[in-house]
């Protein structure tokens, strides 16, 4: 079986998925003849689609949180047809680190996460405090406790036909500046910047880009957020696309690839955007920027590293937010408007 494959069990979340990519950077350079599948939840499926790296997605028939272990068996017997060489098992759970085992798959490499002895065969210990989310998945393609090499950058990749095609569903002219906006974040609403300061933002904009289109985009839990970010942006409200909930996955992905410049909360659209190179302007709050940063080559991760900060809470514990309230939109703007001059 010296031509095997090789598999990725993705995590579950939109941003270390793309965090993790750089893994398959590594597994790629090693085993160049290997390919890679990767066994993702559906939700997250779409961004590995834009791997290059990637043979097939195979997406998880599992629900969320369950066990299921009858599910598991079967479909680690379809696994096992395939001819896997070695699994990397990058969710921290238990039932994650069965598939592999159940399907004999002889190399499972993955962090200890819930004590999975003997599930992982080849196994790195957890940090303590954690690294950085882009090195901590790429040292998995190392042998455990090697020396630490500065891990690649995350990328993905859009055809041009996908990314005209999403644009012209969604309404954004050719030519015409695109700016996304993605005012949402999964993690809670301590992680928003707060929707008068986006609508503000917006309006600076439009002042120095009267031709430009602002999209906003995000899950359909977003869209009331999104709303209010039109509501308090005045007049530039025109200019405004409201595609909250009305893209999928896929399609948020190309019109990122179209744009000029994007302004994220800590999301996975942030990390999306990051890694297909695009200007970026990263707002954190609670969460630390040194953790996840962005990548991109004209990047600026604002925080306004108060003392309470980062406290990594999904609500203020002190009840003012203010690492968000007042990193006020003339402050975003002005890391912003040397990205859009170029």
């Amino acid at each position: 079986m010296k031509n095997g494959r090789t598999l990725v069990i993705s995590p579950n979340w939109i941003g270390d998925a793309v965090m993790a990519q750089p893994l398959l950077q590594r597994l790629k350079a090693q085993h160049p003849e290997r390919p890679i599948d990767v066994l993702s939840p559906p939700s997250v499926a779409p961004v590995w689609r834009a791997v290059p790296e990637v043979d097939t997605v195979l997406e998880t028939p599992f629900r969320h949180k369950a066990l299921q272990l009858r599910e598991r068996w079967k479909y680690a017997q379809v696994l096992r047809a395939r001819g896997y060489l070695a699994a990397y098992v990058l969710p921290n759970t238990l039932k994650y680190a069965l598939i592999p085992w159940l399907a004999g798959i002889p190399r499972r490499v993955g962090y200890k996460g819930e004590m999975r002895y003997g599930l992982v065969n080849v196994m790195h210990l957890d940090d303590t405090p954690p690294r950085p989310m882009v090195p901590f998945y790429a040292a998995l393609a190392l042998e455990p406790n090697a020396p630490l090499a500065p891990a690649p950058r995350p990328r993905l990749q859009v055809p041009d036909e996908r990314i005209a095609a999403a644009c012209a569903r969604h309404g954004v002219e050719a030519g015409r500046p695109l700016i996304v906006f993605a005012p949402g974040a999964e993690f809670g609403p301590a992680k928003r910047w707060p929707p008068r300061h986006f609508g503000e933002l917006a309006q600076a904009i439009l002042v120095q880009q009267a031709d430009a289109r602002i999209a906003l985009l995000g899950s359909p839990k977003d869209r009331e957020t999104c709303d209010e970010v039109v509501a308090h942006a005045g007049p530039a409200a025109a200019a405004m696309l409201n595609l909250a909930g009305q893209t999928q996955l896929d399609e948020a992905i190309a019109l990122i690839a179209r744009a000029a410049a994007v302004v994220a909360n800590d999301s996975g659209l942030l990390h999306i955007a990051s890694s297909l190179n695009r200007p970026v302007v990263a707002l954190y709050g609670p969460t630390d920027p040194e953790h996840a940063p962005p990548f991109s080559d004209m990047a600026r991760a604002l925080s306004l590293r108060l003392d309470c900060s980062p406290c990594r809470q999904r609500e203020c514990p002190l009840g003012h937010h203010n690492c968000l309230e007042q990193m006020e939109a003339p402050i975003v703007w002005k890391e912003l408007a040397p990205m859009l001059a170029r």
